[in-house]
């Protein structure tokens, strides 16, 4: 757990008694999902109630169908291949209504996304907003960084990232060369378009 990055979240929760976004942004592989899962289960049990949860930006992956229908397969994880216009709907709700708003994850096993998967009842007084593209000020993405209270961008060099995103490559089932084959013309350029988005960051975390 980031030390730094738990005693923000706790002063987020001091400063404001309604509903704070903080969006966690960062290329793949620098372990954004990581750091918002622990942030949440640190402050829920801080809490002794669920007052934390977590959305992720895989959620908003386009199937495989739709990314197939548009030639986009080999360039799943760009930022064309996500639903944008759903996440901004999304966010909206949470920020607008008080009931209970469900959200989607994605699925390593089914290699989709799982629609309805997330409960964030009107206890939760954070929600925690991880993907690599919520700081991208272009086309459809370009109101998500409105909608979210603070957003931090979470640093790490390049070629830790490329190692670990190979590792989750061949967890998945591809080879070595594969593998390697898909950093260099999907999981690298991708890295670049987030790390040029790191100026619109309210924090930089280590």
């Amino acid at each position: 757990m980031n030390s730094r990055a738990q005693k923000l979240a706790r002063e987020l929760l001091a400063r404001s008694s309604a509903r704070f976004l903080l969006g966690i942004a960062g290329p793949p592989g620098s372990g954004k999902s990581t750091l918002a899962a622990e942030l949440a289960a640190a402050l829920n049990c801080e809490a002794r109630q669920e007052i934390a949860a977590v959305v992720a930006l895989d959620g908003f992956h386009l199937p495989n169908a739709e990314l197939d229908r548009r030639g986009l397969r080999p360039r799943k994880g760009a930022p064309e291949t996500f639903d944008a216009p759903g996440l901004v709907t999304l966010l909206t709700r949470l920020r607008r209504s008080s009931r209970t708003v469900l959200a989607p994850i994605y699925s390593r096993e089914l290699h989709e996304p799982v629609s309805h998967a997330v409960r964030i009842g009107p206890a939760i007084r954070l929600i925690i907003v991880e993907g690599n593209y919520l700081l991208l000020d272009q086309g459809p993405w370009s109101p998500v960084r409105a909608l979210l209270d603070e957003t931090w961008y979470l640093q790490m060099p390049c070629e830790v990232c490329m190692a670990r995103v190979r590792d989750r490559h061949i967890r998945g089932g591809c080879s070595a060369e594969l593998a390697a084959e898909k950093i260099e013309t999907n999981d690298r350029p991708n890295y670049e378009i987030v790390a040029a988005t790191r100026p619109r960051a309210s924090r930089v975390i280590e």
